[in-house]
């Protein structure tokens, strides 16, 4: 449904009409003879408008024609224009009027309001000048109602300015021109527009003008409709209505604001977009098929009147009649320009040049001869409604009625400074008499509703023009804005991405947080596996209705009043130039001339065809590459967002084993599943995402990057096996199946497969290493599968078997692992144990005992099979064991040795239970390894160093032999003396003395004990006694010579005199001369001993 509806609310206007405004429920016209005439707006019970009704008529409201009237809000007035004088008439009474003196001469005006700060109306104050003082905090911004009237008058522009009703002040500024049109594309900004191609741009922070803006120049395409058609196609009515244009009001340029900060400039039949610096926004902007009469905006449609014979009539229309908008019939003149020609469209085989001439004339374009109403966006830039006179009536209501008429003039005049009032269009009759009698009718176009445009706009495909016009409209119009703009956006996204524009469609995904399964769904099968959704239902899929049309996403272009499309409309000129072309031969020239080529060789043609196939399939190989690529991006995004979500539920990838499986969720329920941020989400939610984003994204690897697969394999993820494994088995990627299984704690599966890749292999390392480096993996939470697992490895191989159970990566429990491997082997469960002991210092006696009987039971084994060489192996650990381990239980082990075998260990076992000479006695009469028998002492005696000890009972063995403990056996053991002296000789430090020589028998010569007997004198004992007296001797020596020294003595009395000095001593230190026993002073000591010298060499 087209955006306008047309309802003629006034008839019958007989004085001519110059301005109207429109405020509320009220319509304000302006006539050439200054009458103010005010109406009320009024609605059904449906909305729509009804006949307007007449409140007041103000007749000679002024002198003069009222030629531009408007309302200030801020001071609540009506604004109006005439005779060259701007007047601010107070509502309701309109008086008393207040003329703005200082805007003489005014020849238009613009207004424009807007909610300003504290600090935007500070810096629109500002002069030229800069201020250099210190920038202070600016306080909190308070909103300001700022009002500006502008009024271009002769050669200069006066500027009104007021705050919250309040007038602050009037500015004015000398032009080089005058100013017959003024616009606010900014509330700072003002656009003059001196002639159609004269426009400049004032900036009121400092009141200077800018260079004239630089129009761009029409192409000749759009202007073909009439050098095409002819001048004389367009027919009377064109030059009447010129003659009609002629005679109304003051043309001026048009120009007006679109959105903030850009306006629109119409030249010819250009409408060019600039910005607010007066460069050009919209490259090329829009050209219509004729230079408009009239152009005025309503929010968000640009709205002009073009002339008669300059609209074609788009394709699928009928040349005599056309459907309403409202359903009603009714009669639009529209006439070819040319007649057809009745030439044949036979062509021969091979015609001439001259026969091509006389082929049929193209057919020329069906124009309409009426005033036509174009309606474009000014989003898109499409035409979006066509109009001709006479418009179809609103049959809801049975009057008024219009003259049955349909040459008239069209004056559209809604003024532009509200984008958001209705749309008013004045339709004069064109022949004078008739104008006379019947008058003018006013016309009122009723805009939908913005949900109901934008409802169109989607259901039509138009999913970037409805989100444009979305986002100019305020969240108070429309309730439900941000749903809406969020759904469309998603819609918009689909159609990009079947566009091929990937990445703004993803971007878009990203944006919206869009369910992760209805993206995936986007794709094939090879990604989306089961949620893969036929390209015709990915609209359906995001909430949408499939458009109508070629399924680009685009959908079917605007309509027009009666139906047709009229998106084609502004490039209409071309086609017909181009059937102009076609219509002198130049196709069937074409044609003969790709006849004249039949000989080209069939072999030729094949090549060139496979050649551009296969280029095709690359190109399309590309692209779904790319799509891929993109989806990666996508899925980059949601993946850490997800696990960070599931991390607070404590739900984390390494637990995925336990979780639902994908597959078991229905796909609706899937695609059921609301968009947004992972936080909004709960976790079943969450894990439903995540297993969808982890699966394609495993998929997507696997297209496009293989070399990735492998580390998303051994990291925990969400990934569903199912839809991936086989894709796996089939590229032949078995490690990076083993370690998704492994992930997903499907050790059956990995070891199921390792044992059939196992099959194929020769070499022992490849062939059972990786079982055992995975059984190694999976520690006691796994025992049982790796009992079952590994029994083939042990089989097969025992030595690398043992390795599933030695190694360091998971602690398995031991005593489980050893009864598992006693039942397949003794000697494995041996190595395990040795390695328990060695590796990890295992102290439990139990383990040390089962390792002493498994090489027991070997060792008796091996003998009953008369294997010697492995029975002696065995025995030799045993040996080795019994002395090394502190750790088993010698009783134990002693019992279950026979009574005729094992000497060795039996020796070994009583030396640990403390029974040495039972010990002795087997290594010396059982074994006869005399040697054995004194290391046996040697190791005793390191922890018991007795002399009466160990060595004395081996000596004892020796030389005091006693029966032999077997009744069987009555014979006495023999003296052994020659091991006994040998001991003697080498022990004799360890073995006591006295014992020794006791038990030596009598017939021993001194001389074979003689180093037994130096050594026992040298012995610690004799040694000491001597080293005693001979300190006692000393001690007494010393106390005679102290004796001997007290008794010699002197007595110093109070009469004794020095000899030296022979001066009484008296109290002095003294000095004693020996040998005679002399006493001096102590300072007469040395001079006394020189005398005695001197009188012992006389």
């Amino acid at each position: 449904m087209p955006p306008f509806s047309p309802q003629a609310i006034i008839l019958g206007v007989k004085e001519r009409v110059e301005s109207i405004a429109s405020y509320a429920d009220r319509l304000y016209i302006g006539t050439s003879v200054g009458t103010l005439s005010i109406y009320a707006l009024q609605k059904d019970e449906d909305g729509n408008p009804a006949p307007a009704e007449l409140v007041e008529s103000k007749k000679s409201f002024t002198r003069r024609a009222i030629e531009q009237l408007g309302f200030i809000k801020d001071v609540s007035s009506l604004v109006v224009l005439s005779d060259s004088t701007v007047t601010l008439h107070p509502l309701p009474n309109y008086a008393p009027a207040t003329p703005l003196t200082q805007a003489k001469g005014a020849m238009s005006f613009a207004i424009d309001t807007s909610v300003q700060y504290a600090t935007e109306v500070q810096e629109s104050n500002k002069s030229t000048t800069t201020d250099t003082t210190t920038a202070t905090k600016p306080p909190p911004s308070v909103p300001t109602v700022v009002t500006r009237l502008a009024v271009g008058c002769r050669k200069r522009i006066v500027i009104y300015e007021w705050k919250d009703g309040e007038l602050q002040g009037v500015r004015d500024l000398v032009l080089p021109h005058s100013p017959r049109a003024v616009t606010f594309p900014t509330p700072s900004t003002l656009v003059l527009s001196y002639t159609m191609s004269d426009h400049v741009l004032l900036s009121l922070d400092n009141m200077t003008v800018s260079e004239p803006l630089g129009l761009p120049t029409p192409s000749t395409g759009a202007m073909s409709v009439t050098s095409v058609a002819g001048i004389g196609a367009m027919g009377k009515g064109a030059f009447t209505g010129l003659m009609a244009l002629g005679m109304g009001a003051k043309v001026k340029p048009p120009t007006f604001k679109v959105s903030e900060g850009e306006f629109v400039v119409t030249k010819d039949n250009l409408s060019s977009f600039f910005n607010a610096q007066g460069q050009i926004s919209r490259t090329g902007g829009f050209e219509w098929t004729g230079p408009p009469d009239e152009t005025s905006f309503v929010k968000p449609y640009i709205c002009s009147i073009l002339p008669p014979g300059t609209v074609p009539v788009p394709s699928g229309n009928s040349q005599n009649s056309s459907t309403g908008s409202q359903g009603t019939s009714t009669t639009a003149i529209a006439t070819s320009s040319s007649p057809p020609n009745p030439a044949s469209t036979a062509i021969s085989a091979s015609p001439s040049i001259p026969q091509l001439q006389q082929q049929q004339q193209p057919p020329q374009p069906t124009l309409y001869q009426v005033p036509v109403l174009q309606i474009v966006s000014s989003l898109s830039l499409n035409t979006v409604q066509l109009l001709p006179f006479p418009f179809p009536l609103n049959i809801s209501h049975a009057e008024p009625t219009l003259p049955p008429t349909s040459m008239a003039t069209l004056r559209l005049l809604s003024s532009s400074m509200f984008s958001k009032s209705p749309l008013f269009v004045i339709s004069t009759p064109t022949d004078r008499a008739t104008a006379t009698v019947e008058g003018s009718s006013i016309w009122s176009f009723t805009m939908q509703r913005w949900g109901k445009q934008i409802d169109e706009l989607v259901e039509r495909g138009e999913y970037a023009d409805a989100l444009t016009l979305l986002d100019t409209l305020d969240a108070s119009l429309l309730k439900d804005k941000d749903a809406r703009m969020a759904k469309i956006r998603g819609l918009y996204a689909v159609s990009l991405f079947e566009q091929g524009k990937y990445v703004e469609a993803i971007k878009i995904f990203i944006d919206l947080e869009v369910n992760p399964a209805k993206v995936v769904a986007l794709y094939d099968e090879s990604v989306a596996g089961r949620l893969a959704t036929p390209k015709e239902k990915w609209i359906e899929l995001f909430g949408g209705t499939r458009p109508l049309g070629t399924g680009n996403g685009s959908g079917d272009q605007g309509k027009s009043s009666d139906g047709t499309s009229v998106t084609a409309v502004p490039k209409m000129a071309g086609k017909m130039m181009k059937a102009a072309l076609d219509g002198l031969g130049v196709g069937a020239i074409t044609g003969a001339v790709v006849g004249s080529k039949d000989d080209v060789s069939t072999e030729s043609a094949n090549a060139e065809a496979a050649a551009k196939e296969k280029e095709k399939a690359k190109e399309k190989e590309r692209d779904y590459h790319r799509s891929i690529e993109n989806l990666l991006v996508y899925l980059g995004d949601r993946r850490p967002k997800l696990s960070g979500a599931l991390a607070t539920f404590n739900i984390t990838p390494s637990k995925s084993d336990t979780s639902p499986p994908l597959s078991e969720t229905p796909i609706s329920e899937l695609f059921a599943m609301p968009n947004g941020s992972p936080s909004s989400l709960i976790p079943e939610q969450l894990l439903r995402y995540a297993q969808v984003v982890d699966t394609a994204l495993f998929k997507s690897y696997l297209i496009i990057r293989p070399g990735l697969v492998g580390s998303l394999c051994r990291l925990d993820n969400w990934c569903e096996v199912s839809e991936v494994e086989e894709v796996l088995r089939a590229k032949k990627k078995f490690t990076e199946l083993i370690d998704l299984y492994k992930g997903k704690k499907m050790h059956d599966k990995a070891l199921l497969l390792l044992k059939e890749l196992a099959d194929e292999e020769d070499d022992p390392m490849d062939k059972y290493d990786p079982t055992i480096r995975y059984l190694q993996k999976l520690g006691p939470t796994y025992l049982d599968l790796i009992f079952s697992w590994s029994k083939w490895v042990l089989m097969a191989d025992p030595v690398r078997g043992l390795g599933i159970f030695t190694s360091d990566e998971a602690e398995l429990p031991r005593v489980e692992v050893a009864n598992f491997l006693s039942s397949i082997s003794a000697s494995l469960c041996a190595k395990y144990i040795e390695f328990l002991i060695e590796e990890r210092q295992e102290t439990s006696t139990a383990f040390h005992n089962r390792l002493a009987e498994i090489y027991l039971e070997e060792t008796k084994d091996a003998k009953r099979k008369g294997d010697q060489a492995g029975g002696r192996k065995v025995y030799e650990q045993l040996l080795s064991f019994a002395v090394d381990s502190e750790h088993y239980e010698v009783d134990r082990l002693f019992s279950r040795l026979p009574s005729d075998d094992f000497f060795e260990i039996r020796a070994i076992l009583l030396g640990r239970l403390g029974k040495h000479e039972a010990a002795l006695e087997i290594y010396v009469h059982r074994l006869q390894d005399y040697a054995a028998a004194e290391g046996y002492c040697k190791k005793v005696y390191q922890t018991d160093p007795n002399p009466k000890g160990v060595f004395l009972t081996l000596l004892r063995i020796y030389l005091r032999p006693s029966s032999l403990s077997s009744p069987t056996q009555n014979k006495q053991r023999q003296l052994l003396l020659a091991p006994a002296l040998d001991l003697i000789s080498r022990q004799s430090p360890r073995l006591d003395s006295t014992e020794t020589l006791q038990l030596l028998p009598p017939l021993v010569n001194a001389k074979d004990v003689k180093a037994f007997l130096q050594d026992s004198l040298r012995g610690p004992k004799v040694d000491t006694h001597v080293t005693r007296e001979i300190w006692k001797a000393r001690g007494d020596q010393v106390d005679r010579r102290l004796m001997l020294l007290q008794t010699r003595r002197v007595k110093v009395t109070d009469s004794r005199i020095c000899p030296q000095c022979h001066k009484r001593i008296g109290n002095s230190v003294i000095a004693v001369h020996a040998p005679r026993g002399e006493v001096t002073h102590y300072q007469c000591r040395e001079a006394f001993s020189k005398k005695k010298l001197s009188d012992r060499h006389r």
